[in-house]
């Protein structure tokens, strides 16, 4: 099987580049993310404790870190790609104002399997280091609402739930 990337791209090799991916680090994504993976620990959204702790803010945990790794990963390859391991060490700590810029590379390709090395550095460093393992298969067709008849046409004929047709991504008009 031939993998390809979710760009409309060549084959992918080992070597390839994936795009950068600049994240904002808000303190609402800090503290959205802690509290989203059930992480309370003061230092991820009270910037007093934090400061008693010696950090000069909150700081993003390492499940948040996780799942942005992931996603920048699984966003390149598509909707056919899925998550097959993740492995990540943490560094710099990510402060609210900060930027992390995301970047990767391939390392591996077999089968239907690719791993990438990632790297997230922010205005400190090097955030997360690490590697991102996915199975690519073939993209899943995302529907794409077709909108209502006109007046006078027959009612319900192409027409789904709610009264509008859907097609697949590859069927809707470009």
């Amino acid at each position: 099987m031939t993998i390809r990337d979710g760009t409309g791209g060549g084959a992918v090799r080992v070597g390839d580049v994936l795009p950068s991916l600049e994240i904002s680090i808000t303190r609402t994504l800090v503290v959205a993310g802690a509290i989203a993976s059930r992480d309370y620990q003061d230092v991820h959204h009270d910037a007093e404790a934090a400061r008693r702790k010696g950090s000069p803010d909150i700081f993003m945990n390492i499940l948040t870190t996780n799942g942005l790794v992931g996603r920048y990963v699984t966003d390149h390859f598509g909707s056919g790609a899925v998550l097959r391991g993740v492995a990540i060490r943490l560094g710099a700590p990510n402060h609210p104002g900060d930027t992390m810029v995301l970047t990767g590379v391939v390392e591996d390709v077999r089968d239907d399997t690719v791993t990438v090395r990632v790297v997230g550095a922010n205005g400190l460093g090097r955030h997360v280091t690490g590697t991102v393992t996915v199975t690519v298969t073939a993209p899943v067709p995302v529907p794409v609402p077709v909108p209502a008849p006109e007046a006078g046409a027959v009612p319900g004929a192409g027409a789904g739930a709610g009264g509008a047709a859907v097609r697949s991504a590859e069927e809707a008009p470009s």
